[in-house]
């Protein structure tokens, strides 16, 4: 049997909100995994969906940029010792830059990056500089890089989240005003509400293969017909849905409609088309 910490019980509890006892009967039944835990606790009706993890204890700052047009973003997240340096005006200046030298090379990922120029340096050079100037060890987490109709963008807590959200146009010009006013609330909603997907056919089956498997099992422990448990299972991952894809989400700065449904509105107005294509959610510290 694995031996079960005090630390590991504190971890599950902190990632399902579910009573110290019972996060501890479900490690013990696990044998220790943690993710097996966690679908112990689901499936007895003691935790929703698990928070997703957030131990990673980087300092620094996720940034964004786009393009004059509005059709192209970069996101990166840069990572130093101390929320001090953090919030200095010197490191996010150093952020900003290599956020643009992502955009200007359409970087795949971090080395693609690290060997861009900027300015005449290389991004590698640039985070050298960065490691002199700041006094601590300064390391490029990740980036990303999207382009489409339209690109809108959202920082909250000062950098802590980043977002940059893909839209497809007709009849709308993606760095009109009032179309990014819309962009930034939807950027927004994926900030707040962290959605697993755009739309329900870009969720991952094997995301809604477990889903349905817990919710299934759930089910059982009811003792009702076949037939019935999978009504109740077909309607648990239904709420699923409209809780964690983008557009059935409820709309944040609007509960009285979904997110959809404020699209719909939006794109009426501006005598055109809007559809959210994708997005891309930085937590700071996170993966």
């Amino acid at each position: 049997m694995a031996d079960i910490t005090a630390s590991m019980v504190k971890e599950l509890r902190e990632m399902t909100d579910a009573g110290m006892m019972e996060c501890k009967k479900a490690l013990v039944e696990a044998e220790g995994d943690m993710e097996k835990a966690v679908d112990v606790l689901r499936t007895r009706g003691l935790a929703a969906v698990a928070k997703k993890a957030g131990r990673a204890t980087n300092e620094g700052t996720v940034f964004t940029v786009t393009n004059d047009a509005c059709t192209e973003g970069a996101m990166v997240e840069l990572n130093c010792e101390t929320d001090f340096v953090a919030m200095n005006e010197k490191f996010k200046a150093y952020a900003s830059k290599i956020a643009t030298a992502a955009l200007d090379a359409r970087a795949a990922d971090v080395d693609a990056l690290k060997a861009a120029t900027i300015e005449g340096e290389t991004v590698e050079a640039v985070l050298t500089d960065a490691i002199h100037v700041m006094g601590e060890n300064t390391q490029l987490a990740r980036v990303a890089v999207v382009e489409g109709d339209a690109v809108s963008t959202y920082i909250h807590g000062g950098g802590k989240i980043g977002v940059l959200v893909v839209f497809g146009l007709e009849g709308i010009e993606a760095n009109a005003d009032a179309f990014q006013a819309y962009g930034r609330d939807i950027a927004m909603q994926v900030a707040a509400a962290s959605p697993v997907a755009a739309n329900r056919d870009m969720v991952d089956a094997d995301i809604v293969a477990h889903e349905k498997a817990i919710y299934m099992a759930q089910a059982a422990e009811s003792g009702k017909p076949e037939a019935i448990q999978e009504k109740m299972a077909t309607g648990r991952l239904e709420k699923f849905f409209k809780e964690n894809v983008l557009t059935e989400q409820q709309f944040v700065k609007n509960p009285d409609q979904t997110v959809a449904q404020y699209t719909e509105e939006v794109a009426k107005t501006l005598g055109g088309k809007i559809a959210i294509v994708d997005f891309k959610r930085f937590v700071l510290g996170g993966e």
